[in-house]
Order: C-alpha cells, then structure tokens, then sequence
C-alpha cells in the first residue's frame, strides 16, 4: 500500500468514526527491574469528523473521478481487482 492510500484510508477512517482500546500501564520497581503492576484497557469510541469528510471530498472524490474518465478498460479491471483487494483487507482488520 502506497502512501497515498494510507493517507485516504486514515482519512475515510477519521471520517467514518472509530472504535479503539485506550490501553493504560502502571510500572513500578521491584529488585531494581520494571514490573507491571496495573493496566487498564478502555473502549473509545471517536466521532466522525466532518474536517475529514471534506478532505476527502475535495481532495481525492473529483481527482479519482477524473482519473476514472481517463482510464482505459484495462486500467479499469485492474483499479476494479485492487480496489476489491482493499476492501477484503478491510474486511479481514474487523
């Protein structure tokens, strides 16, 4: 996956909302070495940011458009296969 990419799904993703673990460790000395003593996992949700939306609206939803327009049948078929690839590894993450 190309930067480009990462920069789009970051974005769909912050667009979108999302769930995350908040993970939290306490630490403390025993004999010289750090041991965990506590950690503390909590569910966060994170809105959808509508910031985001617009990004991904202005920046890639006219240009990719354009880049359709332009492409040949076979460009097509093959943006069709890694778009399908994006979305089975979207599917096998949740």
């Amino acid at each position: 996956m190309n930067d480009e990419d990462k920069i789009r799904k970051a974005l769909l993703k912050k667009a979108l909302g999302y769930n995350t673990d908040e993970v939290i460790e306490e630490y403390a000395l025993n004999e010289g070495q750090e041991v965990l003593i506590k950690k503390k996992i909590t569910k966060k949700h994170y809105s959808p940011d509508v910031s985001a939306v617009k990004i991904l609206l202005e920046r890639y939803y006219q240009t990719y458009q354009e880049k359709i327009s332009l492409m040949s049948d076979q460009e097509l078929l093959e943006e069709e296969e890694r778009l399908l690839k994006l979305l089975k590894e979207e599917n096998d993450e949740s």
